[in-house]
């Protein structure tokens, strides 16, 4: 039977500590026993059950890891207080000095600047490469190379990673396969295509509200367990633990997900497909122009689509900023980075998400100044939203008055 991701959050069921439908809120940093041998088998790992101290574990952590490992189809998970906070631990806890990772040319700004500028201080190093070349990854791996590192679909330029092909290279090579799957929840499953590691930042679609900060790592139990060991574990010991009254409001917007991936991503198509008629330069993975259109079909849980993320580039980073401002001014959504909000979200990653980024590789990878990158809301009327964007276009020499691309 196909995977459904959603199908494994409806399933989950938790009761309230007075018989609520919300389970009730651990509000407590640490936990009292009964015995002290208790508390010393708690300390050693050996007290299922029990709790310790919330750094460690909390029942409201434990609920929200339960349901997004139940969602990504892997054994456990754990939780964190952001994105870099679930990302920077893992790699941590699968490295040490002298290993070596290869990564894709196109991630996240902070990972990038994790791997580029933090890591080699414990001297691991880090490769750059094109993701959608199987053959580049297989020669970037050296004796010492430890993890392949993905993003399902890359922040910003949204390319989408072959996970399948990149697990059976991993698996030749004894490696682990990391995949930030941040921009495609229930879009992609990278579990049961073959990752050993799912990373999400919480913030963005799995939050949907853009009033948190979050972030997960879903794995094996015996890969969580060492995360949270409390001799050895980089989540135990570098601390970014999610707030329990956090993780109770995450699990709540959790449930409505499946709804909301649908919505952000039948958007995202109608506007692609209307913004490449228009002329205008547009990258968004459910396009046939996308060169991983047929990838990404392959992959996918059919009914969620091809996310919420499109990029367009209006020629250059003068005409961006002027146009993301009237759309903003006329409540089309808002300049402003993250991703997953009911509104859309517009930004131009070279100056702020990517910035991180020097600019030479920037194009080298081809993040141009005049790409905007858009995380597209959920609005109900999406054919007002093209036409007022359009006009917005059309008064800014972006498009001609029939809505079509003025040559630069």
């Amino acid at each position: 039977m196909a995977f459904k991701p959603a199908n494994s959050i409806q399933d989950l069921q938790y009761f309230g500590e007075f018989g609520g439908v919300n389970p009730s809120i651990s509000d407590s940093s640490t936990y009292t026993f009964l015995s002290a041998k208790t508390m010393f088998d708690t300390f050693e790992g050996n007290a299922d059950g029990c709790y310790l101290y919330s750094r460690h574990s909390s029942p409201s952590n434990l609920y929200l890891g339960e349901a997004l490992a139940a969602m990504e189809g892997t054994e456990t998970a754990n939780v964190s207080a952001s994105g870099m906070g679930a990302i920077t631990p893992a790699i941590l806890q699968l490295c040490k000095a002298e290993s070596h990772i290869v990564t894709s040319r196109t991630i996240y700004g902070g990972t990038y600047a994790f791997f580029k500028n933090f890591t080699p201080k414990f001297n691991i190093k880090t490769s750059f490469v094109d993701i959608t070349d199987l053959n580049a990854v297989e020669k970037a791996i050296t004796e010492n190379t430890k993890i392949i590192y993905c993003e399902s679909v890359s922040n910003p330029l949204l390319e989408v990673a072959d996970i399948n092909g990149l697990s059976k290279i991993a698996k030749r090579h004894n490696l682990k396969l990391v995949v930030d799957n941040t921009f495609s929840p229930l879009s992609i499953s990278p579990a049961i295509l073959g990752a050993d590691v799912v990373i999400h930042s919480l913030t963005k679609f799995i939050n949907g509200t853009s009033d948190t900060v979050g972030g997960v790592v879903c794995g094996t139990q015996d890969f969580i367990n060492e995360l949270r060991n409390v001799n050895n574990g980089a989540s135990m010991l570098l601390g970014a633990t999610m707030d329990s009254l956090r993780a109770a409001s995450v699990l709540k917007n959790l449930r409505t997900l499946h709804i909301r991936m649908q919505q952000h991503s039948k958007n995202a198509l109608f506007l692609a497909g209307k913004f490449e008629r228009d002329g205008l330069k547009t990258v968004y993975p459910g396009l046939k122009s996308h060169p991983s259109h047929d990838l990404f079909k392959s992959i996918m849980n059919e009914q969620y689509g091809f996310g919420g993320m499109l990029t367009i580039d209006v020629g250059s980073l003068k005409k961006a900023n002027k146009l993301m401002e009237m759309m903003q001014n006329k409540n089309l959504g808002y300049l402003a980075v993250s991703l997953g909000f009911y509104k859309t979200l517009f930004s131009a990653p070279g100056t702020s998400t990517s910035s991180e980024i020097p600019i030479e590789e920037q194009k080298a990878m081809g993040l141009t100044d005049g790409l905007i990158r858009f995380s597209i809301g959920l609005d109900a009327d999406i054919d007002r939203t093209y036409y007022m964007m359009r006009e917005c276009m059309v008064e800014l020499n972006i498009l001609d008055p029939l809505g079509r691309k003025i040559p630069v």
